[in-house]
């Protein structure tokens, strides 16, 4: 999985998370945030935390902003200030802009002003949404707890032909298959001698560390 750079500006809860996510996932990651004890509760979960006022233009340009290849606006209750960075950022030239917001007339005037995608989160899903962001082949990632996740995956490539026996998973990669979705259908609890084929969606649950392991291997 190639390296990106991310710009995450507010570190509330679900800020904090999606900055901590992408970092873990081995991507570069900024965290920015106007109050200083948020910053020094990121600081060692991710490459640089700033404190920096995040609607002031010239402290963004100063970051050299426009080269990253995301920035994350996950300011919380403050509108205006949600809106002053999103239209900040895409006027210095970042080029791919995702965007919290509170309510679906929040989110229309970030989609009007330049955001690229704008999310409405439940309070817990920064994690999810950072691994959405990084791979492609995550399709949905659910966190069960601080230490294990249910994750949907497309199948690889090298899975194909081969039998969940072949590929041996559990000892491969730490994981358990709990389903394999194909087309409309859904086999639950899978037997060994089941092949994996092209279009599969798998179901699996593990530790988050071994989910990221895969996540690797799949987007090399």
């Amino acid at each position: 999985m190639s390296k990106k750079q991310f710009i995450v500006i507010g570190l509330g809860r679900f800020g904090s998370s999606v900055a901590k996510t992408l970092y873990a996932l081995g991507n570069d990651v900024l965290a920015i945030d106007s109050d200083e004890d948020k910053v020094q509760n990121v600081a060692d979960s991710v490459t640089h935390s700033i404190q920096l006022d995040g609607t002031d233009e010239n402290s963004l340009k100063s970051l050299g902003i426009g080269n990253f290849d995301v920035a994350v606006v996950t300011i919380g209750s403050d509108l205006q200030a949600s809106v002053l960075v999103t239209l900040i950022i895409k006027e210095l030239g970042v080029k791919n802009i995702i965007a919290k917001a509170n309510n679906e007339l929040h989110a229309k005037v970030l989609y009007k002003i330049g955001a690229d995608r704008v999310i409405l989160p439940e309070r817990d899903m920064g994690v999810r949404v950072a691994h959405n962001l990084v791979s492609t082949n995550i399709l949905d990632y659910i966190e069960l707890s601080q230490d294990y996740s249910i994750a949907e995956i497309a199948s690889p490539s090298e899975w194909y032909g081969k039998t969940l026996d072949e590929l041996n998973v559990r000892a491969n990669y730490g994981i358990n298959i709990v389903a394999i979705k194909r087309e409309n259908d859904i086999n639950v609890s899978p037997a060994a001698e089941d092949t994996i084929k092209p279009g599969d969606i798998i179901v699996a649950i593990g530790s988050t560390s071994e989910l990221s392991k895969l996540e690797n291997f799949i987007t090399k």
